[in-house]
């Protein structure tokens, strides 16, 4: 009970500030997003290379901002999909905020490239059902949360019980947290991850932390796209 009322009382913290979700990565003029992780290497020519399939992305329930449940895998197949794994007040300057500001820069970079644009998806997935409800992860996902190509998905689940095989499904490693009853309300520790998917939802990367290199990604995604059909086992 004390750790519910420390998080919903970090959640009224974290909701006075608009910038809470770019904290790690600030926008500056004629810089960009500062506080990514430093890119000194130029990433090799998009389709030059090969990712192998890591796995099979998880199916399960999940809910958007109508409160409809839809299956996992209609926002994971027939698109180069770029997923994570959020709290919607999260503060930690190498957790959420980091991801939702390389994700960001994702987007507007996806946005300038054609062979992209059409056959790209983001998507954020609560940790915290409880307290993440498709509402709040509307207000969170604000002005990215719209029907505008690629399209940026911002998804929770009805309960942890739906929530918990999909991250074993995709291995992200959680702590999850239990109420007096020892039922499931939240993830309360994690190993932060962004899993990159091909079109028929296998895993193909994973970025941790120090990886989360937007140029690189989108080289990635775009190595991904211009894979022929079958190229991956």
């Amino acid at each position: 009970m004390i750790r519910r009322r420390a998080a919903v009382a970090a959640i009224a913290a974290c909701c006075a500030s608009n910038d809470r979700r770019v904290s790690a990565a600030q926008f500056e003029p004629g810089r960009g997003l500062v506080g990514l992780p430093k890119q000194d290497f130029r990433p090799p020519a998009a389709g030059s290379y090969r990712l192998p399939v890591i796995a099979h992305s998880p199916d399960g329930w999940v809910l958007e901002g109508n409160h409809t449940p839809r299956r996992l895998s209609a926002y994971t197949r027939g698109a180069v999909t770029l997923v994570s794994f959020v709290y919607t007040y999260c503060t930690d300057p190498i957790g959420c905020p980091l991801a939702y500001a390389a994700m960001l820069d994702v987007i507007e970079r996806v946005r300038k490239e054609p062979v992209l644009r059409d056959r790209a998806r983001l998507v954020s997935l609560s940790f915290d059902p409880t307290n993440d409800t498709p509402e709040a992860m509307k207000a969170y996902g604000g002005e990215h949360a719209v029907a505008r190509a690629p399209r940026w998905h911002f998804l929770t689940t009805a309960s942890m019980r739906q929530l918990s095989p999909i991250l074993q499904g995709f291995g992200q490693d959680a702590e999850i947290e239990h109420d007096d009853a020892d039922q499931p309300t939240r993830v309360i520790t994690h190993v932060l991850k962004v899993f990159l998917l091909d079109a028929r939802g296998r895993v193909r990367e994973i970025y941790s932390a120090a990886f989360l290199m937007p140029e690189v990604i989108v080289n990635d995604m775009l190595t991904l796209a211009l894979e022929p059909a079958g190229a991956a086992p």
